[in-house]
């Protein structure tokens, strides 16, 4: 129902884009009619089953304090901070610190899970961290934290100096010392607070690959080897500052999808802005960006190719997920809305209807072969709109989006769910499965194969719901 619905509402877009002259009135009129005829009937019925989705726990791990730095908990949305290795699953949070000034006021916490629930098993000493630390294992029970402690004095505003290095852990005896990792950085490096981290494992062969930006925008990357050597790899441009990277590594071939992330750079826009929110904080994520290497060791990162783009409506994308099949084919999980404030729709783009789209793309050696529209709300209708997603890969390969969406039903009473949706090759047929959460993650975590977790059928779900500082988890299987 859901391909069904997004198809014929890209239909009748096209259909009003093209109704122009005499019958421009009674044309939008008509399609306009389609469309909430259809938006209803998606709403009464958004989820046809095929697959199914046992929830088997649902519960609250712990709340959190804001640190008031600009981030969160959910901020390094790009990097992985869950890891599953057979019944155990390991979890990165930030805890704030009471009365420490920010910027740099947090510190991790590893959190151990198995039959006997959740358990805290180390933290940091001090609150020295910014950002959430990310997280990544190995098949042979090593576990990797990426942290960026901050080497200035406790309420350094910006550019505090930092030391960005590695935390290896043993799954097995996740209580014991850490062994501490410094990775090998091209020569140039200077890091502070605002790390942006990428962190990549390669379970099977245990390759690891970490990426940190530059003050000014670009990346620095780093490989460690099975053999525990550390290659030092060229700078990774965008051709403007681009962040919260999503990185995979498979053997020597690495990828890296991020956002451009920059100040309002049209001056009426950023105005108007001001005018009405009040806000000095003003970047936007407009262009989606993707780069890759055959072999992180031999050849540089390819130019970044530019995906997407809603740099002339003033809307908004967000980076999603970005996985790679065994085929080397490259899969791309983003949001998209045409204008990204009403107001600014409003007074710029007068007539047009804001849209909200979840998008399916594949590439293939650097460009892209497919893109395709899972789900697609136009403003006005009371259609499913599409929210937070990340891919989930089951053994034999199977992918799947797993998304958080809203609706209205016929009565006005909204709701909310998280979804399932496959994405089998070759099939036109995509059918939303309601994952059926009594409390729906509105943002969230997987135990995804970029950060070393197994294809499975069990998908371990870590974020927040209605109360965004409570940290909740949910585990389900696929059937």
């Amino acid at each position: 129902m859901v391909s069904y619905c997004g198809t014929v509402r890209q239909a009748v877009k096209r259909a009003m884009r093209k109704t122009t002259g005499t019958f421009f009135r009674a044309g939008r009129a008509l399609a306009l009619g389609v469309a909430a005829a259809l938006s209803a009937a998606c709403s009464a019925n958004p989820a046809p089953a095929e697959d199914k989705a046992v929830v088997e726990i649902e519960e609250a791990i712990t709340n959190y304090t804001s640190p008031n730095n600009g981030a969160g908990p959910m901020w390094c949305y790009g990097a992985p901070l869950l890891v599953r290795r057979g019944g155990d699953v390991f979890l990165s949070t930030m805890e704030t610190g009471k009365d420490i000034p920010p910027l740099c006021n947090t510190r991790w916490q590893l959190w151990h899970r198995n039959d006997k629930g959740w358990r805290l098993v180390q933290h940091e000493a001090g609150f020295k961290e910014r950002e959430p630390c990310p997280l990544a294992g190995f098949q042979d029970g090593r576990l990797f934290l990426s942290v960026n402690p901050s080497l200035s004095p406790p309420g350094t505003s910006y550019g505090a100096v930092c030391d960005p290095h590695l935390l290896q852990f043993d799954m097995r005896k996740p209580e014991a010392e850490p062994k501490i990792i410094h990775p090998v950085w091209a020569e140039g490096t200077r890091f502070t607070e605002h790390s942006y981290r990428g962190l990549a494992a390669d379970a099977k062969d245990g390759n690891l690959l970490v990426l940190n930006i530059h003050p000014e925008g670009h990346y620095f990357p780093s490989l460690r080897d099975s053999a525990g050597k550390w290659h030092p790899l060229q700078i990774v441009r965008f051709p403007i500052r681009a962040c919260y990277p999503q990185v995979v590594l498979r053997g020597r071939s690495a990828h890296v999808l991020a956002i451009g992330d920059i100040v309002e750079p049209v001056k009426e826009w950023r105005e108007l802005k001001f005018q009405v929110l009040k806000s000095e904080w003003d970047y936007v994520f407009r262009r989606l960006f993707y780069t890759y290497t055959p072999d992180v060791t031999r050849t540089p990162f390819a130019p970044p190719i530019e995906i997407d783009s809603v740099e002339e409506t003033a809307g908004h994308i967000s980076n999603l997920d970005l996985h790679v099949d065994a085929s080397g084919k490259v899969h791309v999980l983003y949001n998209r809305q045409s204008h990204q404030y009403a107001f600014l729709r409003d007074k710029f783009f007068p007539g047009q209807p804001i849209t909200v789209s979840l998008i399916y793309a594949v590439l293939e050696k650097g460009r892209v072969i497919s893109r395709e529209v899972l789900l697609e709300t136009v403003e006005g209708s009371k259609g499913m709109s599409p929210g937070w997603g990340r891919f989930h890969v089951t053994p034999g390969g199977r992918l799947y989006a797993i998304f958080y969406a809203t609706w209205t039903d016929k009565e006005g009473k909204s709701h909310a769910d998280n979804f399932s949706m496959a994405l089998g090759s070759g099939s036109s047929k995509r059918t939303a499965v309601p994952l059926g959460l009594k409390h729906p993650l509105q943002s969230f975590f997987t135990n995804t194969t970029r950060g070393g977790s197994e294809p499975s059928r069990i998908l371990d779900l870590f974020g927040v719901a209605e109360d965004p500082y409570l940290l909740r988890y949910a585990r389900l299987r696929l059937d």
